[in-house]
């Protein structure tokens, strides 16, 4: 009997042994388990740190090809504006396209930028603090923000588009210096202060009123410009209407018996090359606008920016055919920039459909405000004007009626259109009335003219001692 109860105890003993054995080898295996879930975890999550970083590189590097494409338009305009004007003009139109570019990209980083993103003097309304763009686009410890940098990159381009257009309006009888010097003023100014009243929440501290109307029922709509129908193209259209008016039309160009004398340009060659070009470049205009590749949103609006431009062209082209017998090249390449210029506000939401209707009126709109500025004797070698300003105020109106979502043929009523009223009207007394001022006031200064003789002779000699054109002795 004491022999079983011994063999009874060992019996109980090394079950228990067991037991705890298994226990241990239980709770080892649980914590390894814990162990590798907590890793598992720990990679998922740099997983999708790695790939959200992915993402936004990829969005700025689709930000920053979209800038260099709005970069090279910058040629497209030198060469438009020097292919419709005279051959003994074209160094100076090359001179002035290029110091948009560079002398406007130190005006737009020293205030410009600032006074368009930055802190606001009236919070809501607009017209943030003067100050260098590093104050903004820098980290705290004053290190680059690539995402900063990259949003700054493609707006200096912008800012040099909205300078650009006013050298076409004046081209052909405008001082250098004196063009320099508005270059100057409108890209650290006039474009800003109206960027943002539009444009201001895009850097994300504060909005502009005119984001902000907030017309309609429920929390309402405001204005509406996805890549600067009107921000841009129009703000520079009615500078250049202002720099027309003081410096005056072009010898002989308004007869004294009422006729109108046509100045033809000297290089339709050039000119359709760069037109070509800035409609290659606007692919970065307005796809570029998305700054992000994520929906691919910017397909459609490829589309609808192409589609619209090809309907501005065509119906240039037939109404020239109508009203002259024959298909005018130069009116027909302004009327697919018209086109291009129109769809620019709406891209983001029109159907194709729409974006051809949009770009067929721009087309007959170009041509029906070249002709009726020559009526009242306002001189616009290019039509600069006519393209940037009217239609561009055209289509940003257009974005009242065709928009998907809030437009009236869409059945959303007027609230989308009056928002944009109000906008396209904002943008035309700020910008008009400025630029005269400033205008009139480098006239009575160092004089905004050439003299007749330079007019006569042309400014590349005279303005800048060379030929674009020289002849080889």
């Amino acid at each position: 009997m004491k022999q079983f109860g011994k063999l009874l105890l060992i019996l109980i003993l090394l079950i228990a042994s067991n037991i705890g054995a298994e226990e241990s080898t239980n709770a080892e295996s649980l914590e390894t388990l814990a162990k590798e879930m907590a890793s598992i975890k720990s990679s998922l999550a740099e997983t999708k740190l790695a790939l959200e970083t992915t993402k936004q590189e990829a969005n700025w590097v689709w930000t920053c090809i979209a800038a260099f494409l709005v970069f090279f338009m910058q040629a497209g305009f030198a060469y438009v504006e020097a292919g419709f004007t005279r051959a003994k003009n074209a160094v100076n139109i090359l001179m002035k396209n290029f110091s948009d570019l560079t002398v406007g990209a130190i005006a737009y980083w020293v205030v410009g930028f600032g006074i368009m993103f930055g802190p606001q003097v009236l919070t809501g309304f607009g017209v943030g603090v003067p100050s260098f763009a590093e104050s903004l686009i820098n980290t705290e410890d004053g290190n680059m923000d690539p995402s900063k940098y990259t949003f700054f990159i493609f707006q200096i381009v912008f800012a040099a588009t909205a300078a650009t257009i006013v050298s076409g309006a004046m081209a052909e009888r405008t001082k250098f210096s004196a063009y320099l010097l508005f270059s100057i003023v409108i890209t650290a100014f006039i474009y800003p202060i109206f960027g943002s009243f539009a444009w201001g929440s895009l850097f994300g501290i504060s909005s502009g009123f005119l984001e902000t109307l907030g017309l309609g029922g429920g929390e309402g709509v405001g204005f509406h410009d996805f890549a600067g129908s009107t921000v841009v193209h129009s703000v520079g259209a009615w500078a250049g209407l202002a720099g027309a008016l003081v410096v005056g039309p072009r010898m002989g160009k308004f007869q004294t018996d009422g006729r109108v004398y046509p100045i033809l340009g000297h290089n339709m060659s050039m000119a359709a090359l760069g037109v070509f070009i800035l409609w290659f470049g606007w692919f970065g205009f307005n796809p570029g606008s998305t700054t992000s590749i994520e929906g691919g949103s910017f397909a459609r609006i490829a589309v609808v920016t192409h589609m619209a431009a090809c309907a501005g062209a065509i119906s240039a082209m037939v109404l020239t055919w109508l009203l002259f017998k024959k298909p005018e090249i130069g009116l027909t390449l302004n009327g697919g920039l018209a086109g291009l210029v129109a769809i620019t506000a709406p891209c983001d939401v029109v159907s194709i459909t729409g974006a051809v209707c949009i770009g067929a009126v721009a087309g007959v709109l170009v041509i029906v405000s070249v002709l009726f500025l020559d009526k009242i004797k306002i001189d616009d070698p290019v039509g600069a004007v006519s393209v940037h300003g009217v239609c561009g105020a055209w289509g940003t109106l257009a974005v009242g009626l065709f928009s998907l979502d809030t437009g009236l043929f869409s059945g959303a009523g007027f609230a989308q259109f009056a928002a944009q009223a109000i906008g396209v009207v904002t943008a035309f007394l700020w910008a008009f009335p400025t630029s005269f001022a400033v205008f009139y006031i480098i006239k009575k200064t160092i004089g905004l003219r050439v003299s007749e003789e330079e007019e006569l002779l042309g400014l590349d000699i005279l303005e800048h001692g060379n030929e674009a054109y020289p002849v080889s002795k």
